[in-house]
């Protein structure tokens, strides 16, 4: 063999081991579940602090008549300018898929707005989730969108 030969097969197997290896579908399920408790925690202590515990710090908001959210501190000030404390959401994902290097990964799924007073719901859409894995492995949202409607 000549040494070009030698030295990209050398490379091929020094980069196999450099790139991290998920379990795949061990890691959209528990993405899911990331997902999943998150709305349980909008659930429990609304939808505004949920949302400020479970985002990145560059976290992008993308909503109706609104330029781009960016960044945790922007989101709080855009949540202080609105009382959450009447409506509970909650939402239900229905896909994920995670990059094949482990540390980004999306869900979609659906959601429910609803009045806590007499419980009819105000608004359906769907939604997109896209997640980043922070260096201690922990999920964080890092865009999030949704559209209003849900038809059959």
């Amino acid at each position: 063999m000549n040494k070009i030969t030698i030295v990209a097969i050398l490379s091929l197997v020094l980069f196999s081991f450099c790139s991290p290896k998920t379990n795949n579908e061990k890691e959209k399920q528990f993405l899911m579940r990331v997902d999943k408790a998150f709305s349980n925690c909008s659930m429990r202590i609304g939808i505004h602090k949920a949302f400020l515990q479970n985002i990145d710090s560059a976290c992008v908001l993308l909503r109706t008549n609104h330029k781009p959210i960016v960044g945790h501190n922007a989101i709080e000030t855009l949540f202080k300018k609105g009382d959450d404390s009447a409506y509970i959401m909650v939402w239900t994902p229905l896909s994920a898929e995670i990059a094949v290097s482990g540390d980004m990964g999306f869900t979609y799924g659906t959601y429910e707005l609803s009045s806590k007073k007499d419980k009819t719901v105000k608004e359906k859409g769907t939604y997109v989730s896209i997640w980043k894995k922070t260096k201690d492995g922990e999920w964080k949202l890092w865009l999030d969108t949704g559209n209003e409607g849900l038809g059959e």
